[in-house]
């Protein structure tokens, strides 16, 4: 007879990865260094001598007929985050209709081992579009917590509303997590989208809040080998607000620069000495390895994160990577931002982005976009702003038109995309984005320098930072400040741009019907408290068919 239960062969695979000796010698003696001062951040279950689960649970991914669930099990105290020690562990998980996980309608287990840092994915499939489901992990007597997902709608499915919320950019030791906290109060979330620096590389106290450390990330070093991506990943998942939020929706995610090193590109990254660094393919392939094996997130074509996910007849979301496949930023030795042999995607993606947005039949096309698209000028800020600013965005402070590490610094690919878009009439295109560590409100100009009289191609929005630093951080004035000198400056010389904070850190919410996609902009009391309040300040949305922004003076 054929058992009413699915297990997972696509994550079995996983189990098949062994990485060489010399890979588990070098990250036992680091994480050896290491071994004390983590130990003592994880709870004490970490003690005991049964398995633990002290990372959380999550979920990711969401397909009409399955979702991928994710944890990581710690089989005995030695078992550290990137020890490469400890046994192998059989993990079950059970998926139930209900949230007493007594209605199950599927069931498997998986071997969590040291080669994958005793992580595990379980990729199910099986289930019934657009419909809440519970599960749980279990490990020799122990069950991990027990989380909420939910599937897509049906791809033919004609769906009334969608809503996600939206984050970027969460630096440890900058403070607290509090955004996720009060996405996790909702109830009404679809999915969240987290679109990049899940993590941040540096050393403890190189980059924190104002330069002073809320709280100490692992390892204390800045993270180059397996073993160091994978502890300060496991770091993050101790979060009890990052766990929170896992636990009560799925997320779909892609990574930026910061979960490999700051202005990452193809062959480096600004924050990579080659040499006394190591190889820069040896610590990209560290980085990925670590991120694919703590995030429930789908390795997509050639191990990125780039992806296309669907919504029934509502919205299709493109996820990009910006990151593996770009040339290096512009600058003396690599050319300059109009070079057509520079690119920010790579010539498959963007084939991939323009045939995926052509080929659309949804009412929405989302753009999951680490970095801003919409053109950016300074304007006429004087110099004691200007100079923050350009230390903010990683630019020359001695003077530049563009911020290069975004599209701004590959105009080429952005005129092709852009292009494509009219020329083929593709209608209601939404980028959302990340990364800057402000919030925009933004048409995207086919040419900004004669907006409005140009059209806009499509609409941006963009979300704040949940902790890393913003403008007025940069230059240490009170909240509020820099954003009301700054803010109008700047919309002075971008007149695509309706409104842009670039003071205040929180969060985004997208809500997406047949007639708009509206984002809610929420920012938070005081990033550096565990007890931080969230507040609505701001609404934007764009209309069916209009290519444009307006302000909505409501949440949704």
């Amino acid at each position: 007879m054929t058992s009413p239960y699915r297990s997972s062969e696509a994550a079995q695979r996983l189990d098949s990865l062994t990485p060489s000796r010399r890979t588990v010698v070098k990250a036992a003696a680091a994480t050896a260094v290491l071994a004390g001062p983590l130990a003592a951040a994880l709870p004490a279950r970490a003690a005991t001598d049964a398995p633990a689960f002290l990372h959380g649970v999550a979920s990711g991914d969401p397909l009409p007929d399955g979702v991928l669930l994710w944890t990581r099990v710690t089989p005995t105290p030695e078992s550290l985050p990137g020890s490469g020690v400890g046994p192998d562990t059989e993990v079950s998980w059970i998926v139930a209709r209900d949230r007493a996980l007594t209605d199950i309608v599927a069931k498997g287990s998986l071997t969590a081992r040291a080669a994958s840092d005793h992580t595990v994915k379980a990729d199910i499939r099986g289930l019934e579009p657009a419909t809440d489901y519970w599960f749980r992990f279990s490990a020799g007597g122990t069950d991990s917590p027990a989380a909420r997902t939910r599937t897509a709608p049906a791809a033919d499915a004609p769906v009334a509303g969608l809503r996600f919320g939206v984050v970027s950019c969460a630096n440890w030791e900058a403070g607290y997590f509090s955004a996720y906290r009060h996405l996790a109060a909702r109830t009404d979330l679809d999915a969240w989208l987290h679109l990049g620096d899940y993590i941040y590389e540096y050393k403890s106290g190189e980059y924190a809040a104002r330069g002073k450390v809320v709280r100490p990330h692992a390892p204390a070093n800045e993270i180059l080998t397996l073993a160091d991506y994978r502890i300060r990943h496991a770091k993050y998942k101790t979060d009890p607000d990052l766990q929170a939020l896992h636990v009560k929706a799925p997320v779909i995610a892609i990574w930026d620069d910061h979960e490999f090193a700051d202005n990452a590109w193809s062959g480096g990254a600004v924050n990579h000495t080659e040499g006394a660094e190591g190889t820069w393919t040896s610590r990209q392939a560290a980085a990925k390895q670590a991120y694919f094996e703590w995030m429930p997130v789908r390795p997509a074509i050639e191990g990125t994160t780039y992806r296309r996910l669907r919504f029934g007849k509502l919205a299709d979301l493109s996820l990009l990577d910006l990151r593996s496949f770009r040339s290096q930023q512009a600058g003396t030795a690599s050319g300059s931002v109009d070079d057509p042999d520079r690119t920010i995607t790579g010539r498959a993606q963007l084939d991939w982005l323009k045939a995926g947005l052509k080929a659309s039949d949804t009412r929405w096309r989302l753009v999951g976009n680490s970095v801003m698209i919409s053109p950016f000028s300074f304007g006429s800020l004087s110099a004691d702003l200007f100079k923050p600013l350009a230390k903010l965005l990683g630019l020359p402070q001695e003077g530049i038109a563009a911020n290069t590490d975004q599209w701004d610094g590959y105009t080429d690919d952005r005129r092709e995309l852009l292009g494509h878009l009219r020329a083929n009439a593709i209608g209601n295109t939404v980028f959302l984005t990340g990364d800057i560590h402000m919030a925009w409100a933004n048409d995207v100009p086919m040419d900004a320098g004669t907006y409005p009289l140009s059209a806009s191609a499509a609409t941006e929005f963009v979300v704040t930072s949940v902790t890393s630093d913003n403008l007025d951080d940069v230059v240490k004035v009170p909240e509020g400040t820099v954003s009301a000198i700054a803010a109008p400056v700047i919309q002075a010389a971008n007149r695509h741009v309706h409104w842009l904070d670039t003071d205040r850190h929180g969060y985004g919410v997208l809500d997406i019907t047949a007639d708009h996609a509206q984002m809610d902009y929420y920012v938070l009391s005081d990033r550096t408290k565990a007890d931080a309040t969230s507040k609505w300040v701001r609404s934007y949305r764009t209309r069916n068919g209009t290519q444009k922004i307006e302000r909505t003076y409501d949440p949704v």
